[in-house]
């Protein structure tokens, strides 16, 4: 199974850092360039444990709808998305946060596998760890750059 694991420095409290990865708002406007929308469950504010997303999004010109459970929740050092419905045949989404230094180390570990057999294996390690990988570095310089604002 593949795996994505980035980690970002940034100069800001943990807490602010943690409320801004899971506000849904925030994700939303700053992943416009994916078409991301929150259609059922929490579909704004700040997830907590048991939440349900739907999410509408267009991946790589395809779009598809992936309803995710907050699964675990640690505030405000880690919070867990799997996948509950979706194309993906496994997906979990580990967000983990720690300070060092007056600042925040936000670390994503990102497992992901696509059904399909041989098929998906290939798509997997060719096409779609290189997108998510850019869009979750994406996502984070935009998380970043506003928890250094406030």
């Amino acid at each position: 199974m593949p795996i994505i694991e980035l980690h970002t420095t940034i100069d800001s409290d943990i807490k602010t850092c943690f409320d801004l990865a899971r506000d849904v708002d925030f994700y939303q406007k700053n992943l416009k360039h994916s078409k991301e929308i929150a259609l059922a469950g929490r579909t704004t504010g700040l997830v907590e444990l048991n939440d349900y997303v739907t999410w509408e999004a267009n991946y790589m010109g395809f779009v598809q709808h992936l309803t995710l459970k907050i699964t675990e929740f640690e505030a405000p050092n880690l919070f867990v998305d799997e996948l509950a419905f979706g194309a993906y045949k496994s997906y979990r989404h580990e967000h983990l946060f720690r300070e060092s230094d007056d600042k925040t180390i936000m670390t994503d570990r990102f497992y992901f596998e696509l059904p399909y057999g041989i098929l998906g294996k290939f798509v997997n390690w060719i096409f779609l760890k290189s997108y998510m990988t850019k869009l979750l570095k994406t996502r984070n310089s935009f998380l970043k750059e506003k928890a250094e604002s406030l």
